[in-house]
């Protein structure tokens, strides 16, 4: 009597011509599906406990993220302010001198750096990976650099071929023109860091894996609201046009469901929150304050084209000392002593900014749209080389 030979058990069919070659859940031993002679198990269903509030397949959710973020600053920076006041490095009051503004925003800085190294660490990741790495990164830093320097070159030189600016003699002299600007040069590419540090660094990343068009838009119409309740004058308008402007397009990214959609609505609220950051300054008009949010737009392309921040830290830096120190504008309303020339502002506020500088002039949005073609024609390049995206947004907390 021959032995009874057990049946072989079939195995996977081959691919049919043209697939990818990736068996799909119908093949045994994937997912916990078995053959098709065999019983077919349930998906295992995801887990909606405790953890699941905080945590996602990214890790940390972004909004808790920021939240530790923010409180982490708030508590820095307070402990770093009074610190500066005892050892006599800052005064009470925002007094606009050299010393004061420095010492200021390094505290700033200082809170930030503390601050994105303990919620880096948290979400097991470096510091670097909040839009500070990519290629040619001081290559990217002195370009921003130059073109910084020469897009408020532009706006000045406009004005005053306009009529809308005049210039006096320099204030500086000898030495001195040397010694103020290191100072404000050190003040302004410490304003460059904090502020694209902490909006085009931290939260653009933060928010691109974790924003979606409903929260952005959410978040958005919150400030907006506020803004309509509280503010007074016809400032908040720069904030309106920016968020406007933005609706239309996140929205379309949401409903073609694009993978750069993340992006793009977190340069949506980080440069609307950008804008209504400036607000707050007394001598800022509607126009400044949207110039602003939409340069903080800007940045946000640069990050998309060049693969990091650096660019923009450096643009930011150089608009910043060339309109405080070199050609001594007034900037929100204030003009610091120290500065290298002298100009004054003449004719009508709409042109030439009146009391709020150049930024308050409607000739700026010209300029930064030249800024924005320059940096699409010079840094366009294809995808994988430019800035590698977190994977899709989820919401912040669901």
């Amino acid at each position: 009597m021959e032995a009874e030979i057990p049946p072989v058990p079939p195995g996977p069919e081959p691919p049919s011509p043209g697939s990818s070659g990736v068996t799909g859940p119908e093949y045994p031993g994937k997912d916990g599906v078995e053959t098709t002679d065999g019983p077919v198990n349930e998906p295992e269903k995801p887990y909606r406990g405790l953890k699941w509030i905080f945590r996602g397949h990214q890790g940390l959710r972004a909004g808790w993220s920021i939240l530790i973020f923010i409180v982490l600053t708030l508590l820095f920076g307070s402990g770093l302010g009074f610190l500066f006041s005892k050892l006599h490095l800052i005064s009470k009051g925002n007094i606009f001198t050299p010393r004061q503004q420095f010492f200021l925003e390094l505290l700033q800085v200082l809170a930030l750096i503390l601050s994105a190294a303990i919620v880096a660490l948290i979400e097991r990741r470096s510091i670097l990976d909040y839009n500070l790495r990519g290629p040619h990164r001081m290559r990217h830093f002195f370009g921003g650099l130059i073109v910084g320097f020469c897009a408020l070159s532009a706006l000045v030189g406009v004005l005053s071929s306009g009529g809308w600016i005049h210039f006096g003699h320099a204030a500086l002299t000898g030495s001195a023109i040397f010694k103020y600007a290191l100072i404000w040069g050190a003040w302004a590419f410490l304003v460059g860091c904090f502020e694209e540090g902490t909006m085009r660094c931290y939260m653009q990343f933060t928010l691109t894996r974790g924003i979606n068009f409903w929260w952005a838009f959410g978040l958005i119409a919150c400030i907006c609201a506020f803004l309509l309740l509280r503010a007074k004058g016809n400032g908040p308008v720069g904030v309106y046009i920016i968020a406007l402007l933005g609706l239309v397009p996140c929205l379309l990214l949401h409903i073609a469901k694009a993978p750069s959609a993340g992006f793009w609505n977190a340069a949506w609220f980080t440069s609307t929150l950008f804008g209504f950051g400036h607000t707050g300054n007394n001598g800022e008009n509607w126009i400044g304050i949207f110039a602003a949010a939409f340069i903080g737009f800007i940045f946000c392309v640069s990050i998309w084209v060049t693969g990091s921040a650096w660019w923009a830290i450096g643009c930011h830096a150089a608009w910043d000392w060339a309109e405080t120190y070199f050609y001594g504008t007034a900037d929100s309303g204030l003009v610091a002593p120290g500065h290298f020339l002298t100009t004054t502002p003449a004719g009508n506020p709409l042109w030439s900014g009146g009391a709020d500088g150049p930024e308050g002039s409607l000739l700026i949005i010209p300029v930064v749209l030249l800024v924005l073609a320059w940096l699409l024609i010079i840094y366009r390049r294809p995808r994988p080389d430019a800035i590698s995206l977190p994977a899709p947004a989820q919401q912040l907390a669901s």
